[in-house]
């Protein structure tokens, strides 16, 4: 157990039965009341974000989670499977606890995934991820101004903005992290 003043961001716990992850946090101290801690929280189970106000003596049981390396098999369009390197079982995850990571998915994509008392929670995605342009308009000859860019649909249905220079069929590297455009790899 760990008191609420020692919530920070990316420790995990367990509240009314449900695993939580801190987002985001704000400790306040009032004059002559005790300090609150105000927690930005996302429910690993079902991937909603919400906020409480904890009192600062309040206490939280705080939950490790297992590591593991997995590899991503393939989705039946609402479960992704992995298969772990090493036991080669295969967890699954939902669409919603994924979330947004679902557009970096790509079939053989070796990662880490959370698990919590034998049970799959999330991933942790790579800092970058290699996709292929599947649909974008073709560059204007002559519009060169620095900086322009135009929209790339991806393969796995990402939407990122890339330069004018990126054709379809080019392989590009994205941000996981913010959904960014880095660098053209292959084209």
């Amino acid at each position: 157990m760990i008191s609420a003043s020692d919530l920070r961001k990316g420790v995990t716990f367990i509240l009314d039965g449900e695993l939580y992850r801190v987002v985001d946090y704000q400790h306040s101290y009032l004059g002559r009341g005790s300090a609150r801690v105000r927690v930005t929280m996302k429910n690993l189970q079902t991937g909603a974000t919400l906020e409480r106000v904890f009192g600062a003596d309040e206490r939280i049981e705080e939950v490790r989670l297992e590591l593991r390396e997995v590899q991503y098999l393939y989705t039946d369009g609402y479960l992704y499977y992995f298969m772990d390197t090493e036991t080669y079982e295969q967890p699954a995850l939902s669409a919603e606890a994924l979330g947004e990571k679902v557009y970096y998915l790509k079939e053989g994509l070796t990662l880490h995934i959370s698990m919590h008392e034998g049970r799959p929670v999330e991933v942790e995605l790579p800092v970058t991820a290699d996709l292929e342009v599947t649909q974008t308009e073709p560059g204007i000859k002559g519009d060169t101004a620095t900086g322009a860019t135009k929209k790339a649909t991806l393969e796995t249905g990402l939407v990122v903005q890339v330069p004018l220079f990126v054709e379809e069929g080019d392989i590009v590297r994205v941000d996981t992290r913010t959904g960014e455009y880095l660098t053209r790899v292959k084209g």
